[in-house]
């Protein structure tokens, strides 16, 4: 059975690419998001997948252009619908959020058709992720550094929380952040429809993170092989997870210097990082206040008094 999304439409063992139109630009002219269908030769299971949903988040967009040209249509098993770009306006002028309507987009969903232009753009890609069994909604810490982890958003109480736990160890980064997402997040929202969804966060800092994007085609390739989109096996590896964070702001202004990298193990009573002036005087140094790992840092070292600095994992094992 042919199988489109937009203009784009692929027979069994065929792929194709086209636009999903969601509007109109400032001036009239209609706009859609690039798309792509990989209809398998033979049947089984529906892929969503999407990257730039915030729109300086690069890495996603990365991976998809890596993994599609892999793909042969004739040897996958089901289905694999992608949206190469979803924050249409943000990624053209290389911007986290929407411009038009100062709009986060990852918290907009389910969004709705007839509301303002992020709310339009997610009911259409929600619509089509909705056709789905499994969601990929590849994205990466553009405001911060991060490391490349794998989020589990539906919270543990969700019917899905262990299937979506799952696909997190299968797409295996190494690292799964396990806590309920805000309101208007698609892995939030699509397990209330019954569909398995994950967001890897694949990195941090806006760029384009080469070792991250790689992290990230293997990681899709995972998923394909172990739900049966290709023939072959996955060996799965034990993942640390993360369910609390403790996260430290700067005392005063100036410049921050780390003692630990991302990954980093610290025990409580360690030196996370230490304050100077521009001269390099040391000002104050923050300690670790549990033992954990730190899993997130600002990108900027300049901070005013107050300003986030960084995130120790503290509720850890391993999954």
């Amino acid at each position: 059975m042919t199988t489109t999304l937009g203009t784009a439409s692929a027979a069994p063992g065929e792929m194709d690419t086209g636009r999903l139109e969601v509007g109109e630009t400032r001036d009239g002219s209609p706009f859609g998001l690039p798309v792509a269908v990989i209809n398998g030769g033979r049947s089984g299971k529906t892929l969503y997948m999407q990257a730039a949903s915030d729109g300086d988040e690069l890495n996603g967009v990365g991976v998809i252009q890596r993994v599609v040209p892999q793909l042969d249509p004739t040897e996958i098993a089901g289905t694999i619908l992608i949206v190469g770009i979803v924050n249409y306006h943000a990624f053209q002028v290389a911007q986290h959020r929407n411009p038009i309507d100062d709009t986060k987009m990852n918290r907009a969903y389910p969004g709705n058709e007839n509301g303002t232009s992020s709310e339009r753009i997610a009911a259409a890609t929600y619509d089509a992720a909705s056709r789905a069994d499994l969601i990929l909604d590849l994205h990466q810490g553009s405001t911060s550094r991060m490391i490349d982890e794998v989020r589990v958003r539906c919270g543990k109480r969700h019917r899905l929380h262990d299937d979506c736990l799952e696909l997190a160890k299968v797409f295996g980064c190494g690292y799964i952040l396990d806590q309920k997402g805000p309101d208007g997040q698609l892995a939030r929202t699509a397990p209330d429809e019954g569909i398995p969804t994950v967001d890897p966060e694949l990195g941090g800092a806006v760029g384009w993170d080469e070792t991250s994007i790689e992290k990230g085609v293997e990681g899709v390739f995972n998923v394909l092989t172990h739900y049966g989109f290709l023939d072959g096996d996955v060996s799965l590896e034990s993942q640390t997870r993360a369910r609390g964070f403790e996260q430290y702001g700067a005392p005063g202004g100036g410049l921050v210097s780390f003692s630990k990298d991302l990954g980093d193990h610290v025990r409580s009573g360690e030196t996370l990082f230490e304050l100077t002036t521009p001269f390099g005087e040391t000002k104050t140094e923050v300690t670790a206040d549990s033992t954990g790992i730190l899993w997130r840092t600002r990108r900027l070292p300049q901070v005013a008094s107050g300003e986030y600095v960084c995130s120790v994992a503290t509720d850890i094992d391993t999954y």
